[in-house]
């Protein structure tokens, strides 16, 4: 399906608007929600929301798919008459009927029903469908008592085929949460400059440089930046990775990741954490902080104000990420 280049523009002054679904585990909800709120600026009440603001649903780990709203109408009747404007002529179309909405339980819609749907907004348009490799693809949801129809683009996983990564060690984050923790430090990249002082095996390094997240990396292990630079090769990925402490670093970014290291695999001291959250400070004018441990005091300490934070959780282990600035 050529969803990502294949679209129907309207020619209208009104702003683009977008509906979006997410899909997550219970325990990746707090990490699902603050991604949110740094797209959207607010979470969505469940797992659905509107929005004005374009995001490529692949970007994240938790968007299942998104909607370039074309049409809107309270009832079923008043986009069958909408989509008639639709003219693809010799081009072919599929219509995607999205299950996650707002209905309430006794209003919702049989499997039967969504297929009938589907069929009959075919008719109403004019081109060839497809249902196996359409040009055009298109979904119809509801949402706040309303219809809503338009571009259909579905969450390809791309992070995926990262976790299977020439280097790796267990206590690396996932690929999940490097993704979430990326797009939670720098949503919107245009114009953005980051860095991942204490990079490890590049896992956040590879799930920002996939999504062109302009980011560099270091880390004081040669050895451990040796596997991040395998690791970015592997994946066609350019990026700069160097051996050096966050204490060296003289530029400066416009945001910093910091996966904080910790006492249970690390000699690392109180005093050296803080000394890193200090040159965090210095380099950065916001820091993502990713730590097992509470760590409030300490940056308050460094002189950060925690502005958003959540939880990732695997099992019985958790990880605290705190957005500072």
């Amino acid at each position: 399906m050529h969803q990502d280049k294949d679209e129907i523009r309207l020619n209208t002054t009104e702003q683009p608007s977008f509906i979006y679904t997410f899909a997550c585990r219970e325990d990746e909800l707090s990490l699902s929600q603050l991604e949110m709120r740094a797209f959207f600026g607010m979470e969505a009440p469940s797992h659905i929301l509107k929005s004005t603001v374009g995001i490529d649903p692949s970007r994240s780990p938790f968007i299942k798919e998104r909607i370039e709203v074309m049409y809107q109408g309270s009832t079923m009747a008043e986009i069958l008459q909408k989509v008639e404007a639709i003219q693809l002529l010799d081009a072919t179309f599929k219509v995607i009927f999205v299950k996650l909405n707002d209905l309430s339980p006794e209003d919702k819609i049989s499997y039967e029903d969504q297929r009938a749907i589907e069929r009959e907004l075919g008719i109403h348009i004019t081109g060839e469908a497809d249902v196996h490799h359409p040009t055009y693809v298109f979904g119809i949801v509801a949402l706040g008592g309303k219809w809503y129809f338009g571009n259909y683009l579905k969450n390809t996983a791309v992070w995926l085929h990262h976790m299977k990564k020439p280097r790796n060690y267990s206590i690396a984050l996932t690929t999940r949460l490097a993704r979430a923790a990326a797009n939670i430090a720098v949503p919107h990249p245009e114009g953005i400059k980051a860095i991942d002082p204490c990079c490890g095996i590049g896992t956040v390094l590879v799930e920002a440089l996939s999504m062109g997240i302009d980011i560099v990396g270091r880390d004081i292990n040669h050895f451990i930046v040796r596997g991040a630079r395998e690791n970015l090769e592997h994946f066609g990925l350019d990026g700069e990775v160097v051996v050096g402490a966050i204490a060296n670093v003289s530029d400066h970014y416009d945001v910093a990741i910091v996966d904080m290291p910790y006492n249970l695999f690390s000699t690392i001291t109180t005093e050296e954490q803080f000394s890193i959250l200090q040159h965090a400070r210095r380099i950065a004018n916001k820091v993502v902080v990713i730590s097992i441990e509470e760590m409030d005091e300490m940056i308050a300490k460094a002189g950060f104000t925690i502005v958003d934070r959540g939880v990732a959780k695997k099992g019985l282990f958790s990880r605290q990420v705190l957005v500072c600035i």
